[in-house]
Formats: C-alpha cells, structure tokens, sequence
C-alpha cells in the first residue's frame, strides 16, 4: 500500500516563515486532520534550554485546523482560507511544556459547523509515546468577503525558519 502524500505544509496554512509552526501533514479526510510538529532549539516560542510552554499547544492546535481547512480549499481548486481562532474550551495541559528535539502529533477532528463557523476537537501527543500533552476544543472562524484570501506574498510573519531574528 503506498501512503498517501499530501502538500507541504507552508502550501496549505495562511503563515509564513518561522511562524509556520507544524511540520508536515501525515493525515487528513473530511472531518479529521493529523500533522506532527518537531520542537527545533531555534523555535520562536524557545526558552533559554530550548524548550516551549505547553501554551503554545494553541497555536499548534489552530494550525493544524488552518490546514485542514486549507486541504478541504485546495480539494475544491480554491485558494487557502484566512480564518480567525475565536476561543477555547476546556483545554487541559498534560504536561508543562514541550522539550528540545520532541516530535508532536497534533489532531483536529471536526465536531460541528458547516459555513463560516467551526468548533474541533483538538489534541498534541508525543508522537514517539503516544502520551496525551494536551487538548480541548477550539473555536474558530473563517474570513468572508474581500480579505478572506491570503495570496503567497501577504502571508502572515515574515521572517524565514532558519532566520534568528
């Protein structure tokens, strides 16, 4: 069985640069998306030992709905939605933060919402161990009318992953 390969992930998130947080995208079907995201030393969100709050989990959760909804856009010959994080529930921290060279594995699976807004369940777990770091649901939205469309040279951050600026 060959596996499946999907777009990098800079071609299906509206960021750019160091802020494209996520890895690469490992599965996805209509309901549910699975990336993974390597904790790097050069990390933006890195403490002083290369580590990353858990708080970031977040970010790594709403990217991970940004390319599922940029997968689904891409399927349709559309371009990649802007969408918008409107707010979280019951999200819970496993563990306090996230260490240097640690692989995650990030799910966003639909739970309800149609048009212009969403609600996902939301995972990060070692990806190595399996052990749940964090999760809840998240709440998002997607941008309508003349802004809802990011073309390549508007994404959002600028800088470049490997920049240390």
């Amino acid at each position: 069985m060959t596996a499946t390969r999907y777009p990098a992930i800079e071609d299906v998130l509206p960021h750019a640069g160091r802020m494209v947080l996520l890895t690469r995208i490992v599965e996805h079907t209509e309901r549910r998306t699975v990336c993974l995201a390597d904790i790097p030393a050069t990390s933006i969100f890195a403490d002083a030992d290369g580590g990353v709050p858990a708080w970031v989990a977040l970010e790594y959760m709403a990217q991970c709905i940004a390319a599922h909804g940029g997968l689904r856009a891409r399927a349709k010959g559309d371009a990649v939605p802007l969408g918008f994080l409107l707010g979280s529930r019951s999200v819970t921290l496993h563990a306090a933060r996230f260490e240097r060279g640690q692989r995650l594995e990030i799910e966003a699976a639909h739970v309800w919402g149609e048009y212009d807004f969403f609600s996902f369940a939301c995972s990060v777990r070692d990806a190595a161990t399996g052990a749940t770091l964090v999760e809840g649901t998240l709440a998002v939205a997607r941008a309508t009318g003349a802004d809802a469309r990011v073309q390549p040279t508007e994404r959002l951050a600028g800088q470049s992953r490997g920049s240390d600026q």
